[in-house]
C-alpha cells in the first residue's frame, strides 16, 4: 500500500483573522440575544412590580397630609362589593322563602355593581370621611381598644357572650298643643293644627320635592360592617367556638379577594369611632325639634301675589282667599293651611321666611321654585324627638361637620383610580 500523506495544515494569518471575526461576531450574536433576553425579562418584571407593588403605593386621595394608597382604596372597594353582594343575597333569601319583595332593592345593587365609578367615588369619599373622623377623634383623646372590636364584631354575628341583651321600650313623650286665643282667631275654621306634631309632615304642593330624600341622603352614611350570610330567616345563638368557626369562614371568603383581616377590622374600629365622635359632636345637641305652624296662598305670578297681599292687608280673610286663589290646591281647601313642620321640610326660600315670622305675621310676597307664596304664621313651638328622630338630627349635625372639615381641610384626589377599579367579586345572579 501506499503511503498517505501526513503533510500538516498550515494555518494562515489571513485564516486566524477570519475566526477571530467569527468569534466576535458570535459573541454579540449571543450578546445581543442576551441583552434582549434581560429587556424582556426586566420589562415583565417591571410590568409586574408597576401592577402589584409600585401602583399600589400611588396614592388615590390625600387628606390634611395622610394619603389614602390604591392598594387600600381598591382592597375597600372589593370589601364594599363583597357586602353588597352578601345583601343581594340575603334579599334574594327572604324574596324566595317568604314571598317578599326585594326587586327595587336588588335592582338598585345591580346597578351600582355594574358602575365602577360610582362605587369607586363612593367607597373613596368613605374612606375620606374616615381620616377625618380619624384626625378629630385622636384631637379629642377619643380611642378604640381591641376589646370593643371584637365585641363589635361578635354581635355583628348575633354572638352574645354574656347572653343575648333584651330590647327594652322607651315611651316616646308626644306634644299636643293647646291652641292660643290669637290661634283660634286666626285659624277658627280648625280646631287643631292640620298635621300631628312630626317631623316630616305630609307633602303638599310647597313642599321640596327632595325633602324626604335629603333628610336621609345628607346623612353621613354609617360605615358598612362585614356581616355573615344568613342560613335560616331568624338568628339562632351559638357557642363562642361557632362563633370561630364562622367568623374563619367569613375571613376565608375575603381572602379569595385579598381583603385581609387587618382591613376588615379596621372597618368595625372606624365604625365604633364614628360612633363615639357623633355622640361627643352631638352631646349638646336638644332632643327636641323647633315648629312652625303656617298656611300659604301660592299664586303663579308677582302681579297676583301683590295683589293677595294688598286685599289681606286691607282685612281680607286669609282662609277664604287660599280657597279661592291658591294653586295649592291640596291646602288652599283648607284655607291655606300647612300644619306644624320642622326645618327641611319646606324648600329653603319658604323655610326662612315661615321660622322668622311671629305668629299672626303676613309675609310679602316669597318666591319659590314653586310660583309667589303669602305666608302667615299661626305658631312656634319645640317638639320632643323620638330616638329614630334624635338619631338622625344627630347624623345631620355629623354631615354637617364633615362638610366643614371637607371645605377648611386639604384634600386632594387623584383621577387615576378611576383606570383600575376593581370588577371582583362578581354578583352571580340566579335564575328565577
Amino acid at each position: 500500500m501506499a503511503k498517505q500523506n501526513s503533510t500538516p495544515k498550515v494555518v494562515t494569518k489571513k485564516h486566524i483573522a477570519r475566526l477571530e471575526r467569527e468569534r466576535r461576531q458570535t459573541r454579540l450574536i449571543v450578546g445581543i440575544a442576551v441583552a434582549g433576553i434581560l429587556v424582556v425579562v426586566s420589562l415583565l418584571v417591571y410590568g409586574y412590580l408597576k401592577l402589584n407593588v409600585l401602583q399600589l403605593r400611588e396614592p388615590v386621595a390625600e387628606v390634611n397630609g395622610v394619603k389614602i394608597t390604591t392598594g387600600e382604596w381598591q382592597e375597600r372597594v372589593k370589601f364594599q362589593r363583597a357586602q353588597m353582594i352578601n345583601v343581594y343575597n340575603q334579599y334574594s333569601f327572604y324574596q324566595q322563602n317568604f314571598g317578599f319583595d326585594y326587586s327595587q332593592q336588588m335592582q338598585q345593587i345591580e346597578g351600582t355593581l355594574l358602575s365602577p365609578d360610582t362605587l369607586g367615588q363612593q367607597v373613596l369619599d368613605q374612606m375620606i370621611d374616615e381620616i377625618l373622623i380619624r384626625q378629630e377623634a385622636e384631637k379629642r383623646g377619643i380611642t378604640v381598644s381591641a376589646e370593643e372590636v371584637e365585641a363589635s364584631i361578635q354581635e355583628n354575628f348575633n354572638f352574645f357572650p354574656d347572653g343575648t341583651p333584651t330590647p327594652t321600650t322607651t315611651p316616646t313623650e308626644i306634644s299636643f298643643p293647646t291652641l292660643t286665643g290669637q290661634q283660634m282667631t286666626l285659624s277658627p275654621l280648625t280646631a287643631t293644627p292640620t298635621e300631628v306634631l312630626t317631623s316630616t309632615p305630609a307633602p303638599t304642593a310647597t313642599l321640596d320635592p327632595a325633602v324626604t330624600a335629603t333628610a336621609t341622603a345628607t346623612a353621613a352614611p354609617n360605615t358598612p360592617t362585614p356581616v355573615p350570610q344568613p342560613a335560616t330567616a331568624t338568628s339562632t345563638p351559638y357557642t363562642l367556638e361557632g362563633f370561630q368557626t364562622e367568623y374563619e369562614t367569613m375571613l376565608e371568603g375575603f381572602k379569595t379577594y385579598n381583603i385581609s383581616e387587618k382591613t376588615i377590622r379596621s372597618v368595625y374600629e372606624v365604625q365604633i369611632l364614628r360612633e363615639k365622635l357623633l355622640d361627643e359632636l352631638t352631646k349638646d345637641v336638644p332632643r327636641t325639634e323647633e315648629q312652625v305652624w303656617a298656611r300659604h296662598i301660592l299664586v303663579e305670578r308677582e302681579v297676583e301675589a301683590k295683589e293677595a297681599y294688598k286685599l289681606l292687608q286691607q282685612g281680607f280673610d286669609f282662609a277664604q282667599l287660599a280657597r279661592t286663589s291658591s294653586k295649592d290646591t291640596g291646602s288652599g281647601a283648607n284655607g291655606g293651611d300647612l300644619g306644624w313642620f320642622g326645618r327641611g321640610a319646606m324648600v329653603p326660600e319658604f323655610e326662612k321666611t315661615s321660622f322668622n315670622l311671629e305668629v299672626g305675621e303676613i309675609s310679602e310676597p316669597v318666591q319659590s321654585q314653586f310660583g309667589y307664596h303669602i305666608i302667615q304664621v299661626l305658631g312656634h313651638q319645640e317638639v320632643p324627638l323620638n330616638d329614630s328622630q334624635y338619631q338622625q338630627k344627630k347624623e345631620t349635625e355629623l354631615t354637617n361637620w364633615l362638610t366643614n372639615e371637607r371645605a377648611k381641610g386639604t384634600i386632594t384626589t387623584f383621577d387615576t383610580w378611576k383606570e383600575v377599579v376593581p370588577m371582583e367579586p362578581v354578583l352571580q345572579v340566579q335564575q328565577q
